[in-house]
């Protein structure tokens, strides 16, 4: 007969004595399992073959494999001198589904579940479920909803898994019916409310939703106002959070103790001070006099730790000590200078660009190896690198060398994108019709950084044929130089002009000169050969341009020489928020040639942020043409003209400004005054601006016959909405416009569109 017993242990009990007389185990038998393979069983057993057992010995196993949250149900036996032991797993959970969530996002309530166990694959134990709920709940409640229910259904399925079902009934946010602030004597309830996102009522008239790090965040701007406002004691004594009996109303009581005003009576700085006194004092921003502010004291330290780090000293500290008079309420302020060891470059080290030749990449940085580590040199050249338009990501990381106190290594990791690009496209303009267009690029030839390109452009105004070949690095000194040769047949009947066409031809070679950071000039040479074609009819055709051929022929031969000076300060290239660019180019036809002419170009161009989200955008463009010397006449196909999408919007393209008598067709002028003014909103479309972008706008401008004729009167005002989309086909430009002062025969146009335009 078998001896036999049996012993039955749930989770937190203890198993019950039991007789039993100790015996030696030969072997070992597990019976029950599904998933848990044998090998992780035994490695938990504490008893092995050989060992010689007793009743604490089995209590003792069955508590560790308790432990091990496996098993719902342990059973052992024995038989003989063979020691079974029977296990009941627990399920394993095989899908966990969520229904019913909208204000939290999915991937949030997978990591609430995920911290608290409850993840797919793992062992499910229904005690985890009211971890879960309470997770759940908490994570409603910091949103202000407070009526939230969450049911969970467990659906048994085969080989012991589970499925996980957590049906989520959100309910209304809780709103803020009242904010009291208690204890307030320097400023009124109505000014400290306005420091609160959290305020009883939106732009809209409805009750703002409580959410408990919102008004976290609210109570720091207050803390921070006071401190601003030079109360060095204020302190928040409490705050109350109130539900209403339905947990739909919210009352919050704020209670502050406001303490008296410090002004600064002294500012001064000491230490090791490796730069001029006088410069480092002029990055501080508060004065004896000044009322304290903790922000400008902020805000100068990090000045002057800034400023140290260009010179070298990157791990400057720079600490304010206050002096504070209770008596007279005023603190002097002195910040200790600790600039510590200057730090210097040993290597600069690149990785990730298998395509692009180290040079390449080396000759934008202005950080040298050798060289004490400059921040500011360090930025630099990671922008640098990020306008070559290389790489999509540029990494810089500073790693300090074992063994020194005053070496650093920079790495500048690079990703690498396609440069070379087969384009073929099809888009719309206003200004330019039906565009087609195929063009052959390679911004990094062969990894050289060199620019080579093929463009063929067929609109039903404009047929161009060009290529260019730009060596960014012609000298070592970073003088670029340009190859271009092109051809050119305008249509000007088709941009709504005179019935006129043209044919030019011609080649240039121009040298990029950089003279700073922002600042270039460039200068060049170019050959230019233009025939004008007109129709039979002369009665179609514009008389300025019938006068322009009776005196110097249909087609002309000019060389010319072009200059331009730019500074451009911008943050990007495209959607640019800080900055201004800042262009002054002239052209001059040579004697020598057919015509004998000149062009002067301006434009400026400024970035205003009024905001985290919100920029003032103003630019301006001026152009001024005339003949000279032999020439009597300045070529009417170099005319200016205004109107379009990207000139004066609301207007047709090119319609603003002179017209012929005759056909009353647009002439254009020698002289372009225009202005556009964008106030960029926030994006309403994604968090970031990367590829859309709104504004609302006003412009203004005209295009004058010559100086003589410059009148006020003649100007165009316009104003309306823009919106600005960066496709993989092009740039989409939707303007919604309404003209201010449109005058007879103006040609107007409320909605503009265009699509793979020049952006």
């Amino acid at each position: 007969m078998r001896n036999f017993f049996i012993i039955l242990v749930f989770v937190g009990l203890m198993p019950t004595a039991f007789a039993f007389e100790s015996f030696e185990v030969k072997d070992i038998k597990l019976e029950g399992l599904q998933r848990i393979s044998i090998g992780t069983v035994f490695n938990y057993l504490s008893i092995k073959p050989g060992d010689k057992i007793d009743k604490t010995d089995v209590r003792n196993t069955i508590q560790i494999l308790f432990k091990t949250g496996f098993f719902k149900d342990i059973q052992i036996e024995r038989e003989g001198d063979v020691l079974v032991v029977f296990v009941a797993e627990r399920p394993a959970i095989n899908e966990i589904n969520i229904e019913g969530y909208d204000a939290i996002p999915k991937d949030q309530l997978d990591d609430a579940l995920k911290q608290i166990g409850l993840v797919k694959g793992r062992v499910f134990n229904r005690g985890i479920l009211d971890g879960m709920k309470k997770e759940l709940q908490r994570q409603y409640y910091s949103l202000g909803k407070y009526n939230v229910k969450i049911d969970v259904q467990e659906t048994q399925l085969e080989r012991n898994r589970v499925d996980i079902t957590i049906k989520l009934s959100e309910g209304e946010s809780a709103e803020i019916y009242a904010i009291n602030i208690i204890g307030n004597k320097k400023f009124s309830d109505e000014k400290l409310l306005q420091k609160f996102s959290l305020a009883e009522s939106s732009l809209f008239g409805s009750r703002n939703s409580y959410q408990k790090q919102q008004l976290a965040a609210d109570l720091e701007k207050l803390t921070s106002f006071y401190l601003d406002s030079g109360f060095l004691n204020f302190n928040i004594e409490s705050t109350q959070v109130s539900l209403g009996p339905e947990k739909e109303s919210v009352y919050v009581s704020v209670n502050i103790k406001e303490g008296e005003r410090f002004t600064v009576r002294d500012v001064k700085i000491t230490g090791d001070l490796i730069l001029p006194r006088k410069e480092l004092a002029e990055l501080v921003d508060i004065r004896s006099g000044d009322i304290f502010s903790r922000r400008k004291v902020i805000d100068s330290t990090k000045r002057l730790s800034d400023r140290l780090a260009e010179n070298g000293y990157a791990f400057a500290n720079v600490n304010m000590v206050p002096d504070i008079d209770k008596d007279s309420r005023t603190l002097a302020l002195t910040f200790f200078v600790d600039p510590g060891r200057r730090i210097y470059v040993r290597r600069v080290n690149i990785t990730g660009n298998t395509k692009t030749q180290d040079e390449v990449i080396r000759r934008e940085l202005r950080q040298l190896e050798g060289d004490w580590l400059s921040t500011k040199h360090v930025a630099r050249s990671k922008t640098r690198l990020d306008r070559l338009d290389f790489f999509s990501d540029v990494n810089v990381k500073t790693v300090r060398i074992p063994g020194t106190s005053d070496q650093v290594n920079l790495n500048y990791h690079v990703v690498e994108k396609p440069t070379g690009s087969l384009q073929a496209g099809l888009g719309f303009s206003d200004t330019q019709g039906l565009i087609l267009n195929l063009g052959v690029t390679q911004n990094n030839f062969v990894g050289t950084g060199q620019n080579v390109g093929i463009k063929i452009d067929n609109s039903d105004v404009t047929k161009q044929f060009s290529f260019n070949f730009t060596n960014p690095y012609y000298t070592e000194e970073g003088v670029s130089r340009t190859i271009s040769l092109s051809y050119r047949s305008v249509d000007a009947e088709e941009a709504e002009l005179s019935n006129y066409s043209t044919d030019s031809y011609g080649a240039s070679l121009s040298y990029g000169i950089p003279l700073s950071e922002f600042t270039s000039y460039r200068w060049g040479v170019k050959y230019d050969s233009t025939l004008i074609l007109t129709p039979t009819d002369d009665t179609l055709t514009s008389q300025n341009i019938l006068d322009f051929i009776a005196d110097n022929g249909k087609e002309n031969a000019t060389y010319q020489l072009f200059g331009s000076w730019n500074y451009d300060s911008r943050n990007r290239r495209v959607f640019a928020n800080k900055g201004s660019l800042t262009r002054l180019g002239a052209e001059i036809a040579v004697p020598g040639g057919d015509l004998e002419y000149y062009k002067v170009d301006f434009r400026h161009l400024s970035y205003f942020p009024l905001g985290k989200e919100v920029t003032f955008a103003a630019n301006m463009i001026l152009g001024y043409g005339a003949a000279f010397g032999n020439s009597t006449d300045y070529p009417p196909y170099k005319n200016y003209f205004a109107g379009g999408s990207s000139s004066i919007r609301g207007y047709d393209a090119n319609s603003v400004g002179p017209k012929d008598i005759k056909t009353n067709d647009p002439i254009g002028g020698t002289v372009k005054m225009v202005a556009n003014m964008d106030l960029i909103l926030p994006n309403p479309f994604a968090e970031t601006s990367d590829s859309t972008r709104v504004s609302l706008f006003l412009d203004a401008g005209s295009v004058f016959e010559d100086v003589d004729s410059i009148d006020s009167k003649e100007f165009r005002y316009t104003g309306g909405l823009a919106f600005i989309w960066i496709t993989p086909i092009g740039a989409m430009r939707f303007n919604f416009s309404q003209a201010i002062n449109e005058q007879d025969g103006d040609s107007t146009r409320s909605f503009q569109f265009s699509l793979g335009s020049p952006f």
